[in-house]
């Protein structure tokens, strides 16, 4: 029991149809949430801090808050620092007890981004820590990123080879049509899988992760609609795109825009219903509900993760 790298669970979802979830966490009501959904599905968990949720709430905080998740459940479970734009932030994080780092440098020239990784990498490894890397640049908005549609970048296989070879990383998060955010697509949504097939055969063991994977269940959506503060057209990617991608080598699928949606709408269903409640446990307690069944559900029925721990 206790904080573990996201090394065997690669290895046994990369050779099986099932990927693990890789959920952002900000506070102690979040955590709570999708813990108590894993538990309850058996299924192997990573807990992923981003840029944001460290300076809301603190590395420490959020460190002692999982060290009390895996306490209570009796979990393994691996605390992951989500899109690290430099050498220092991983460095802390590495240091600061995290088992999984990733460092992004797809902002960078290729050139770059491979040394960038390959400093990461060669500090992490010599401590124990593993790391994911991005290749290719993702449109949306989320914390810290922020990427017009006309500067993504898909991921060429070919450099996916290379840089792998070059950089000794974990795992690599690939872009194939995902976005970060709720704006996901104007048109049809459309992930390019037979580029995906194409990375996947090209480097065969190494565990592809799928960021912007957010499915912005329509529920939350309308609920959030409805209980003021309009999302006007939320569009993410469909269930059974991410349940597909699954099955030719994503290993890891980030989920962080769902969370939000399940908590806020919530949130706003209550206050409007309960305009003179002050309790923020009133409120928080059936956000942490909702988080948890939606947790549950990508668990069992987008990720096939349950009984998988």
């Amino acid at each position: 029991m206790g904080l573990v790298t996201t090394e065997q669970m690669f290895k046994k979802s990369l050779c099986s149809d099932y990927a693990v979830g890789a959920f952002n966490v900000n506070n102690m009501e979040i955590i709570q949430g999708i813990v108590e959904a894993a538990k309850e599905e058996e299924a192997p968990l990573i807990l992923q801090v981003s840029a944001g949720a460290r300076k809301y709430a603190n590395p420490i905080y959020l460190k002692k808050l999982v060290e009390a998740a895996i306490e209570d459940t009796g979990l393994d479970m691996a605390l992951h620092l989500d899109h690290g734009e430099d050498f220092d932030i991983c460095k802390q994080c590495v240091d600061g007890g995290f088992s999984s780092v990733m460092v992004d440098g797809s902002k960078h020239p290729f050139e770059e981004n491979v040394a960038l990784t390959k400093q990461v990498v060669d500090y992490a490894h010599e401590r124990g820590v593993v790391v994911e890397a991005e290749l290719g640049k993702l449109a949306g908005i989320e914390d810290n990123i922020n990427v017009d549609a006309r500067e993504a970048t898909f991921t060429d296989p070919e450099q996916a080879k290379e840089f792998v070879e070059r950089t000794g990383v974990d795992s690599l998060a690939v872009a194939i049509g995902t976005s970060h955010g709720a704006y996901k697509f104007k048109g049809e949504p459309r992930l390019d899988f037979e580029r995906l097939k194409e990375i996947h055969a090209l480097i065969p063991d190494v565990p592809l992760v799928l960021h912007g994977a957010s499915t912005v269940i329509p529920e939350f959506v309308d609920k959030c609609n409805e209980y003021g503060g309009e999302i006007p057209g939320a569009r993410g990617v469909p269930e059974d795109m991410i349940t597909e991608a699954v099955k030719h080598g994503v290993c890891k699928v980030n989920i962080d825009t769902d969370l939000r949606l399940a908590m806020t709408a919530e949130i706003r269903k209550f206050m409007v219903e309960n305009p003179a409640e002050f309790d923020p446990r009133k409120y928080l307690g059936p956000a942490r509900s909702a988080i948890k069944q939606m947790v549950k559900h990508k668990i069992k029925d987008v990720l096939k993760a349950s009984g998988k721990r």
